[in-house]
């Protein structure tokens, strides 16, 4: 069937899904001035596909020009040989320019995919967390592969096919009504007899192509939340396995259905393509035959009309879908571009500056904060596709608070969940901006300082401390690129976790597993706990870091904690009442405001809301064990 006859089917595939996309203005603008950088490389790849459609239509009129030598009156061995030389020499010709155009086409594809992953990837980051707790993982990861490879086809499959399709066309009915414009209209009056047809197998395998994606999407997905370590026990705790694969058999077993449509489609397709130009050749020898004994035209002419004819249907069925292969490579940099368009609520200031060394400090005067609605850090077709979740949940979460974290010294954050404390705790590090006050770190407010220093100033530890994939020691490293084992260890030591790591068998090269699932609660907050050490930084936010540990557990991780808080600013939310008691001052938030501050016995004096706190947790006095505190409790 030829290239061209590969992308018509390809086309006829995504001909629905662009029904009803509308392009946003200037998005073409973008695409140019995205391909700049490349026009060198495109104009030459396009010369190459230009040479390579010209050789494709030479090559049948030199084999007619070889049939008139061999039957012709004047016709010579010699001009046989000086023929067929020049077929071998354009066949010699075509190969090294294939290779060209491959290098070329990979150049650029390649090229182009590398700065739009660059890019999407490089603006994600950028974004606020709030923009990650709305999004699905899997619609961002299809932005960086299935979007991105759509808009490199635009700069290699979609140009070379119109330009090349287009070329082939015009030159072989060019030279088709040079030789007999009678044959060659006869011809054409069998293209709408397979192009009409095939629009109808297209409409087919655009539907079940689509159903297809959709289930394996479905199937990734299945795949992607049992097969983590959380989905994997959560099946075998509540004995779901034969449940689970009888789902995924389901849809496995539709996919295989489609396939096996889809393919009889295809081979429907390919079969149709080949009759037609069966049944075109066998009118040009038979129409080409009656001229040849009328003396109107000679064998290598008939010869000549046929062989162009099989290189005519494929490019004149792409033509006929060529809106369909712009629109999917326009609407997939439209897709990319919406990633891109979409503005971090974080952003550094043009005349960001660096914080002092040591700056160790934090105020907040008069914060209020409401966190941001969808509209303002998401995309709807990020979210879940079926049911996008526009609602609004920004309401008011603090309201007008102010403190001040005197360097050295050690907060402690108490109250009812849903007080406010850990939105408090992220506002430091700028994992969100305050709607309205400031948030000021060494005296400066943090909107004006660089994010890098900011960082570089900041340790935190979360109730969930997460640990990627990879090894002990890159794990650590995170927090401080180039450190030395010896420095890893160190911080493990001081953490209390140093002799775990040795009595691994491969050490600071032991691999974590997924989320760190390797490692029991308490380990993986040491090992969180020692990072912030290796990183060394003058702050340090704990948020509920001893939550949810076991005696065992929690004893060790608190003397950690006091390594990690010792001569360094700490706000910690606080959730066992050894923190609470060593505090310098302790914070009671309720409903957004802070209603108590002071020491615990001042506050215990108060008999006020910290009092009652106290009380519900250690029932049998100051003295007596704490029990496991209740969610409504620090």
């Amino acid at each position: 069937m030829g290239p061209a006859g590969w992308d018509a089917m390809r086309s006829l595939r995504r001909g629905d899904d662009l029904k009803g996309v509308k392009l946003t203005r200037g998005v073409k603008r973008r695409i140019l001035e995205f391909g700049r950088p490349y026009a060198r490389d495109i104009a030459v790849f396009l010369l190459v596909v230009t040479v390579t459609a010209g050789i494709g239509v030479a090559t049948p009129v030199l084999a007619g020009d070889i049939v008139n030598e061999l039957t012709g009156t004047g016709g010579t061995q010699r001009g046989v040989l000086i023929l067929a030389g020049i077929i071998a020499g354009l066949a010699v010709v075509e190969g090294v320019i294939s290779l060209i155009q491959r290098w070329y086409g990979a150049k650029l594809g390649e090229g182009i995919i590398f700065d739009l992953r660059r890019a999407v990837f490089d603006h994600v980051q950028s974004m606020p967390v709030a923009f990650f707790t709305r999004s699905q993982t899997g619609a961002l990861v299809s932005r960086l592969n299935n979007d991105v490879m759509g808009a490199q086809r635009a700069f290699t499959t979609t140009l070379s096919g119109l330009v090349s399709n287009g070329i082939a066309v015009a030159l072989t009915l060019g030279v088709m009504f040079f030789q007999s414009w009678q044959i060659t209209l006869l011809s054409l009056v069998l293209v709408p007899v397979f192009i009409i047809p095939a629009k109808w197998v297209g409409r087919k395998l655009a539907a079940l192509t689509k159903e297809s994606y959709d289930l394996n999407a479905a199937m990734n997905t299945q795949m992607t939340e049992r097969f983590n370590v959380g989905g994997a026990m959560l099946v075998k705790l509540f004995g779901r396995p034969a449940t689970e694969t009888a789902e995924f058999a389901d849809k496995a077993d539709r996919v295989r259905s489609i396939g096996i449509t889809t393919a009889m489609y295809a081979r429907t397709f390919i079969v149709a393509l080949t009759v037609v130009a069966g049944l075109s050749q066998a009118l040009a020898y038979g129409l080409g035959g009656a001229f040849v004994f009328g003396g109107e035209l000679s064998a290598g002419t008939v010869v000549t009309l046929a062989l162009l004819l099989t290189r005519l249907y494929g490019p004149l069925t792409a033509l006929s879908n060529v809106r369909v292969d712009v629109m999917s490579a326009l609407v997939s940099f439209q897709r990319v571009f919406e990633i891109l368009d979409l503005r971090p609520l974080i952003r550094e200031a043009d005349d960001a500056r660096d914080l002092p060394d040591g700056a160790a400090s934090i105020a907040f005067r008069d914060v209020h904060f409401r966190y941001p609605s969808a509209e303002e850090v998401s995309l709807a077709s990020l979210e879940d596709l079926a049911r996008p979740d526009r609602s609004d949940n920004s309401r008011t979460v603090l309201n007008g608070i102010s403190f001040a974290v005197e360097p050295g010294e050690l907060v402690a954050l108490v109250g009812h969940s849903g007080a406010g404390k850990t939105t408090t705790a992220s506002l430091v590090p700028r994992l969100y901006d305050v709607t309205g006050g400031s948030v000021e770190v060494g005296g400066v407010d943090v909107r004006e300082l660089r994010l890098g220093s900011l960082a570089d100033h900041i340790g935190m530890v979360t109730q969930d401390a997460h640990l990627f994939h990879d090894t002990v020691r890159e794990n650590l490293r995170y927090a401080r690129p180039g450190s030395s084992d010896e420095e890893i260890w160190a911080a493990l030591d001081r953490a209390q976790i140093g002799d775990v790591v040795r009595r691994l068998e491969s050490g600071l090269d032991t691999v974590v597993g997924e989320r760190g699932y390797r490692f029991s609660g308490g380990e993986k907050q040491r090992l969180a706990i020692a990072r912030v050490l290796l990183k060394a930084p003058p702050i340090v936010i704990l948020d509920e870091a001893t939550a949810h540990l076991d005696s065992e557990s929690e004893a060790a991780v608190q003397h950690a904690l006091d390594t990690a808080l010792e001569g360094r600013t700490s706000l910690v939310i606080a959730h066992r009442f050894s923190t609470v008691r060593r505090a310098d001052k302790i914070l009671v938030l309720e409903e957004g405001e802070v209603v108590e501050s002071g020491t615990h016995d001042e506050l215990v004096a108060r008999h006020g809301l910290y009092a009652e706190l106290y009380r519900t947790q250690f029932a049998g006095g100051a003295d007596a064990p704490a029990p496991e505190p209740t969610e409504a409790v620090m």
